[in-house]
């Protein structure tokens, strides 16, 4: 691969994006995918070693839907992913990372090294081992509306707007029994809903004392500048470099909404791009389809893996086929 004729955009997915197998057929395959998640893993310590038994188990001993595995496993796969990408000669004009996707864009952008991003990525994962039980549900209904909706009896008790992925798709955040009940709540008000896999709720005021614990987790962890542009899904806008080195702007993100659409189109008011979800399914390219950028064809989306572990190899293959004619030759 060479430049790409449009600017390309890798999109990281976050929590919710994973499931089983996730990218294991890439695992020992693509050789750059293969030595990037070793070397995390290898950061990892123990920790690492019992995360890698999971992600290749058919019966991992803990659920791939908890923080401690979902959250790790995510950042390293879009960061082993954008790693194999880069290597075939994809040269990104810009990141944008859902959630725990921000963290593999900013690694990949060299705010911090990957031995940075290991013990961040414990950091986290302890952090929310600390949360009250909860969980995050998607809402088929725009933010302001979904924000009447929640009322004053819920927020008090920590649910709240967690994500605004477009403009009719919400994610809404908070512990148990809460939550639940308003699942029932909306049901019964006609707005279609269905869970997101999380066992813990994220970007809500439920979890505020662990993103003050986690912003600990920072001390020793160098930081710089983006070498790579960040389209921040904290403030819908890039990432500046006062920004970039200040921990609490990366601890917070996680008790703040996502505003990937904010950010996406932001991007998209630059011009045609090229969208590649470095991650595990398709989620992300989903909800840049029903951009009128997309739409109208001046944007295009690739989704390199499946949503499900069937066909990786192959989903893989096909769409660095389609990439392919893209990219300008000799570059």
């Amino acid at each position: 691969m060479g430049e790409p004729t449009r600017p390309v955009v890798l999109l990281f997915p976050g929590q919710g994006a994973q499931y089983p197998g996730m990218a294991v057929e890439l695992y020992g395959v693509e050789p750059v995918f293969t030595t990037a998640m070793d070397e995390f893993f290898a950061l990892m310590g123990q920790e690492g070693r019992r995360l890698r038994a999971d992600w290749l188990s058919d019966a991992p001993a803990v659920p791939l839907d908890d923080a401690t595995r979902a959250q790790p496993l995510l950042f390293a796969i879009g960061y082993a992913l954008g790693r194999a990408l880069m290597a075939r000669g994809l040269r990104p004009a810009a990141l944008i990372g859902h959630s725990v996707g921000e963290l593999a864009a900013a690694c990949l952008a060299g705010v911090f090294d990957l031995a940075g991003a290991a013990r961040l990525m414990a950091a986290r994962s302890a952090a929310m081992a600390t949360v009250t039980p909860g969980g995050m549900i998607a809402a088929g209904v725009a933010a302001d509306d979904l924000e009447a909706r929640i009322g004053a009896r819920y927020r008090a008790a920590g649910v709240a707007v967690a994500a605004i992925n477009a403009p009719r798709h919400t994610i809404v955040a908070g512990p148990q029994p809460w939550l639940s009940e308003l699942a029932a709540d909306l049901a019964g008000e006609g707005v279609i809903t269905r869970p997101v896999a999380a066992r813990q709720p994220f970007h809500c005021p439920a979890v505020s004392a662990a993103a003050e614990r986690f912003a600990a987790g920072f001390a020793g962890v160098p930081l710089a500048a983006p070498q790579v542009p960040i389209r921040s899904t904290a403030t819908g806008r890039a990432v500046s470099p006062a920004e970039a080195v200040n921990p609490d702007f990366w601890a917070g993100q996680l008790a703040r909404p996502v505003r990937f659409w904010a950010a996406l189109s932001d991007l998209l008011t630059e011009g045609g791009h090229t969208l590649v979800e470095a991650g595990p399914g398709r989620t992300l390219t989903m909800f840049a389809r029903r951009h009128p950028s997309l739409r109208t064809g001046v944007s295009r989306a690739f989704a390199p893996l499946p949503s499900t572990a069937d066909g990786t190899l192959a989903g893989w293959k096909a769409a660095m086929a389609e990439l392919d004619p893209l990219v300008s030759e000799g570059v």
